[in-house]
């Protein structure tokens, strides 16, 4: 086995406006959250984590690859949020030698996601015109051992992210973690499917990340230009949900949780995703 370190190289896709259908409150405005997709090379190999969600995304990501002049032998995907692997379609165009790969519980969700917007629209309304019309699913893996370039890569079963059924993606022989949408990086997170008790098992599966001890931890969502740091990732985001839940508890409208986070987390980026999570916590009090 080679003993050749491994290193990261890092997309983020801008925040951006989006074609919403809900009615925003008062100065939201409907953007799509940045995101990260990442490569994991060794002297002559490499894999892609997420492949993101538009045409271009994934055009930007397949640049980043190509320059890095190595063979990439797959894409993985953290987590069956659309906007995560709907771009895999599009990037297995630019390299055809290589698959889509995903955990069970991630490629069940990608599948559900992907009959959902046959049925709604969800996605393709968004992003008219920016998404493939067939899209393509990443094939299940049974074996959380990823090689690249002699050097093991763990994909991990985290449980609960901002959706349950995340995995992340531990390097060791880079010392780092790309950790999906379980941490933000100066984003803020979204709530939308997390209730008060799974906001719990979330900032548990933080505390699983941290004791993995990384030097680096990449985010699903993170601002352009932000540092994989753990000090960026990891308790902050654990901070963030104790905050959304003290925030929520006594909160009589979506505009009260909106208000008090924004005093407390106003430098983030994505207050549209603030709003939803606003929205859809209230909604479970119905």
């Amino acid at each position: 086995m080679s003993t050749d370190p491994l290193s990261l190289d890092v997309y983020v896709a801008p925040m951006r406006p989006y074609a919403s259908p809900d009615q925003l409150g008062e100065g939201e405005v409907a953007t799509w959250a940045p995101s990260s997709s990442t490569l994991i090379s060794g002297p002559t190999e490499g894999i892609l984590i997420d492949a993101l969600l538009t045409f271009d995304n994934a055009d930007q990501i397949a640049e980043m690859a190509k320059r890095s002049g190595k063979n990439i032998t797959g894409v993985y995907i953290t987590h069956g949020h659309g906007d995560h692997w709907l771009g895999l379609a599009r990037l297995l165009e630019h390299f055809p030698d290589a698959r889509g790969f995903a955990a069970p519980e991630v490629a069940a969700r990608a599948a559900w996601e992907a009959d959902i917007d046959k049925k709604t629209g969800y996605w393709t309304s968004r992003f008219p015109g920016e998404l493939p019309e067939t899209p393509v699913l990443p094939e299940e893996i049974s074996d959380d051992e990823i090689m690249v370039d002699g050097q093991v890569v763990n994909l991990i079963h985290i449980g609960q992210g901002d959706i349950d059924g995340s995995t992340i993606f531990h390097v060791p022989a880079a010392d780092a973690v790309v950790a999906g949408d379980v941490v933000y990086n100066n984003v803020h997170m979204m709530f939308y499917e997390a209730d008060a008790a799974k906001r719990e098992a979330w900032i548990a599966s933080i505390d699983a990340i941290a004791a993995l001890n990384a030097k680096t931890v990449v985010a699903g969502h993170k601002s352009v230009g932000a540092a994989d740091l753990p000090e960026n990732t990891l308790a902050v985001s654990q901070q963030y949900v104790r905050d959304f839940n003290a925030s929520a508890k006594d909160a009589g409208t979506v505009e009260d949780i909106v208000n008090r986070m924004l005093e407390l987390h106003g430098e983030r980026d994505q207050p549209h995703t603030l709003w939803i999570s606003a929205r859809a916590e209230i909604a479970r009090r119905a």
